[in-house]
């Protein structure tokens, strides 16, 4: 599973980091510092929960096939 983030829809919320900011690090001004991440075994749902956080909908899942 990755985490894909469109930079350009942040909106430096950090509704995603509070849920688990080692997943969804963000720079220094607090927009998303990734634009694609893959995620750990086990934090899937973790994930899963940061990217329905997003007001934006700056993240989406890609799942493994």
């Amino acid at each position: 599973m990755k985490i894909i983030a469109d930079k350009t829809r942040c909106a430096g919320h950090a509704r995603c980091a509070a849920v688990c900011e080692t997943l969804f690090e963000l720079d220094a001004n607090g927009y998303i510092s990734f634009t694609e991440k893959t995620v750990p075994e086990g934090q899937q749902e973790l994930a899963r929960r940061g990217i329905r956080a997003c007001p934006e909908r700056a993240l989406k899942i890609c799942e493994d096939r």
